[in-house]
């Protein structure tokens, strides 16, 4: 498990693992998902040309996106997308950190004595953010979908009533195929963050245990949770761009077709768009979940042990 030493092995169930990985992601998404709110609505945003002139961008940075959807369409907007948010979650959340231990045994083997390589930790990690997004993708759609509704001008009827109404209409009018949309750069994503989350907090908290004076404690949990959210959003911000675009708007053909289209148009700098939101959520989610996650599993172990 991401909390034991590298050259441990972890003394609670997969089921124990999942569950406590779910409930931790879930939380910390309840906490967080103003701010990615935030950083899909200018992650969406694009430059409007009228003749020559480029009008002003709508959203300005995170507290100022934060500030106009809220002022503009009142503070539970903040909270659009939480219950596809947290079936993502559930999913995702579960699946990517309770299978972690179990993959980096198989690429290590389980024979395999002190320190796992770094590039051992970094490929089971992009192996199950890959494999839970699969499973994952339609309640992300969703999720993303719902988020960006607010940018719809006054008057214009929003096409979802809420989440399930959301997963029906998508069927219905797109087809099954369709809640995978987007699921090649989501993979690319998902698969890269969750290498940088979950690779960087192992290491970093291996780096740090072994300096004198930490201990295996809350002090250590939050700067390796800082560590994991800060390599996460400088590597994966760019495929983030265009996972939200992609599932955002429709017009696009390709993950390259949306690439070079976002290129052409918005210059390379689009690719880092929403970056402090999107560093202040998934530093911030992340520090809250691997928190959450360190508790509930003594107290998962707590339970099995008693």
């Amino acid at each position: 498990m991401v909390a034991a030493d590298s050259n441990s092995k972890s003394d609670i169930s997969f089921a124990g693992i999942f569950a406590s990985s779910a409930f931790s992601a879930c939380f910390a998404e309840i906490c967080t998902i103003p701010l990615d709110t935030a950083k899909v609505r200018l992650q969406l945003q694009k430059q409007a040309v009228a003749g020559d002139v480029v009008s002003l961008p709508k959203y300005k940075g995170m507290l100022g996106t934060v500030s106009t959807i809220a002022r503009e369409e009142g503070l539970s907007a903040l909270w659009k997308g939480i219950v596809p948010g947290l079936h993502r979650q559930c999913l995702y959340g579960g699946l990517r950190i309770g299978l972690y231990e179990p993959v980096k045994t198989l690429y290590t083997g389980s024979d395999h004595v002190g320190d796992v390589p770094l590039s051992k930790k970094i490929l089971a990690a992009f192996t199950t953010g890959a494999v839970a997004i699969t499973v994952a993708n339609p309640t992300d759609l969703v999720k993303v979908r719902l988020q960006a509704e607010g940018k719809l001008p006054p008057g214009v009827p929003r096409r979802y009533s809420g989440s399930l109404n959301a997963y029906s209409s998508i069927v219905r009018q797109e087809g099954v195929g369709a809640l995978w949309t987007g699921l090649g750069p989501n993979i690319a994503r998902n698969g890269i963050i969750n290498a940088a989350e979950l690779a960087s907090y192992d290491q970093v908290k291996q780096t740090i245990l072994k300096i004198p004076g930490f201990t295996d404690n809350v002090l250590t949990h939050l700067l390796s949770g800082l560590g994991a959210g800060f390599f996460a959003v400088c590597i994966g911000s760019p495929v983030d761009v265009v996972k939200s675009r992609m599932m955002g708007d429709s017009s696009y053909k390709s993950t390259l077709d949306c690439f070079v289209k976002t290129l052409k148009n918005d210059g390379p700098l689009a690719f880092y768009k929403g970056f402090l939101p999107n560093f202040g959520r998934l530093g911030s989610w992340n520090v809250i979940m691997f928190l959450t996650l360190e508790q509930t599993k003594k107290f998962v172990k707590s339970l099995s042990s008693s």
